[in-house]
């Protein structure tokens, strides 16, 4: 089956036409799921090992989430980049990974493995010393964790008083973040396209209801920020594939639900009768690189606000309005928002990948991905300048926020608005208790002046070790 399944994946890739030879791929994932459920020894969760390392050669955010995220010890990828959605989302999970790897999964079968998910290298059936040394690591690293741990009940606050809003990216691990109740200031970013990739067809307007409902009411007294439908690029649905030459810069957030606004209607809804008791509700849309966009999405939202009102009878609380900053055109566009919205909310993620021009997707130029990028924290501080000018709230959502490597540098250039994956909470905390305003401030100029992102991170780095937190972004202690 394998081999029939790689010879016709072949001929699709070997064909002059783009659309077909783009193909190839979708053969090799669909050989992939159906060779998973032929295997009569793969076949539910206890089928799996009770800690095991995934190795593959292509991992997408739906295979992902199919797997027992709690047996799951590292992830090991050949095809992907460091900063792809599957990554992003391995990180959240807070599991070691290493993607672009130049390794054949198949040898790596019941091997030793160590995934050392900082520096982006896979030992191989190392030496016994090797071993001894991640090990001493590992429990450096886990006295560091329970440090944090200490002060992730306390407010997110500087050592110089300062307050920070510490959020979270929630929508990947309810269990997880049913939790962290007490110790975030809300949510930043609900991550609504997850539940659509886990299911066969697109959730009903009922079953989005009671989705958004239990996150609404389990953070009750604090705001949810619900973010539209964002799929398309490498965010896929199973039963709405999109294939485009380029798809980063196709049909994807918010343009895809403007053109299907049924599905934009039907999930707003949802959110605007789950918000109907609790009125703490928040929208962000995604992916805006055009002011029409915003009129037309508020058009819809009245819209379905109204549809609401008629079918409960009532008048239902208004939700706050936000837009991502993710797309560059958008940051000479801020004073132009404060009329339309209520809050921005800067997604670095895909923000450094359109302003480097480099596809976090593609291996071939991952290593020109790197938010620390002087002109990308030059690009965030005109964004916060310019919100401080219109008075609209400023939010940070992308994997920067949670990052120790990037927190003092945001904290300097005005960011006190963070939202990130659970993991990260307790010691993005434990970091902001340790940081002085003033010198943040002076940090982040220097990054601005600086010429290299290597130079910005030889910045960080000497500013961390010297007040005792560099086991925050090398590891250990």
């Amino acid at each position: 089956m394998k081999q029939v399944i790689e010879k016709f994946a072949e001929q699709f890739a070997s064909l002059t036409d783009t659309y077909l030879r783009e193909r190839a791929g979708d053969l090799r994932v669909l050989g992939q799921r159906l060779l998973f459920h032929l295997d009569d020894t793969l076949v539910g969760t206890n089928a799996w090992p009770e800690r095991f390392v995934l190795v593959a050669d292509e991992l997408t955010a739906t295979t992902l989430a199919e797997l027992p995220h709690e047996r799951l010890a590292g992830v090991v990828v050949r095809d992907g980049a460091a900063n792809s959605h599957a990554a992003i989302l391995t990180r959240a999970m807070g599991i070691p990974t290493v993607m672009g790897a130049d390794i054949q999964p198949h040898q790596l079968n019941k091997r030793l493995l160590i995934v050392d998910g900082y520096r982006g290298e896979l030992l191989i059936d190392p030496e016994p010393v090797l071993v001894q040394e991640y090990q001493r690591l590992i429990s450096e690293e886990n006295a560091l964790s329970k440090m944090a741990e200490g002060v992730v009940d306390q407010p997110g606050e500087l050592k110089s008083g300062e307050r920070v809003q510490v959020m979270l990216n929630a929508g990947l691990s309810p269990e997880h973040e049913q939790t962290l109740g007490n110790w975030v200031d809300g949510i930043g970013l609900y991550r609504t396209e997850i539940p659509f990739m886990l299911q066969n067809g697109f959730p009903s307007e009922e079953e989005q209801v009671a989705q958004y409902q239990g996150m609404l009411q389990l953070f009750h007294n604090k705001p949810v920020t619900l973010r539209t439908l964002d799929v398309g690029a490498d965010k896929q649905l199973p039963y709405m594939p999109i294939s485009e030459e380029n798809p980063c810069l196709g049909w994807r957030g918010i343009r895809l639900t403007l053109d299907q606004p049924e599905i934009f209607l039907v999930q707003v809804r949802a959110m605007l009768r789950a918000n109907a008791a609790s009125g703490n509700l928040s929208i962000l849309l995604p992916m805006i690189s055009h002011i029409d966009e915003i009129d037309e999405a508020k058009k819809l939202i009245d819209r379905a606000g109204r549809e609401v009102e008629e079918m409960l009878g009532y008048t239902i609380p208004a939700p706050r309005i936000g837009i991502m900053i993710e797309v560059p055109s958008m940051l000479f566009m801020i004073p132009h928002l404060a009329s339309r919205v209520d809050f921005v909310s800067v997604g670095t993620n895909d923000l450094t990948q359109y302003l480097l021009a480099v596809d976090r997707n593609n291996t071939r130029v991952a290593n020109l991905y790197d938010s620390l990028h002087p002109a990308m924290l030059r690009a965030l501080n005109t964004i916060a300048q310019e919100a401080r000018l219109a008075n609209l709230e400023l939010c940070l959502c992308g994997e920067m926020a949670g990052d120790p490597m990037c927190v003092a540098l945001l904290v300097g250039l005005g960011y006190h608005h963070l939202s990130m994956n659970g993991k990260n909470v307790p010691r993005v905390k434990y970091l902001l208790r340790h940081l002085d305003h003033e010198e943040a401030q002076q940090l982040s100029e220097q990054g601005m002046n600086a010429h290299t992102a290597t130079e910005v991170r030889h910045l960080v780095s000497t500013f961390m070790e010297r007040r005792g937190l560099g086991g925050l972004i090398r590891g250990g202690r």
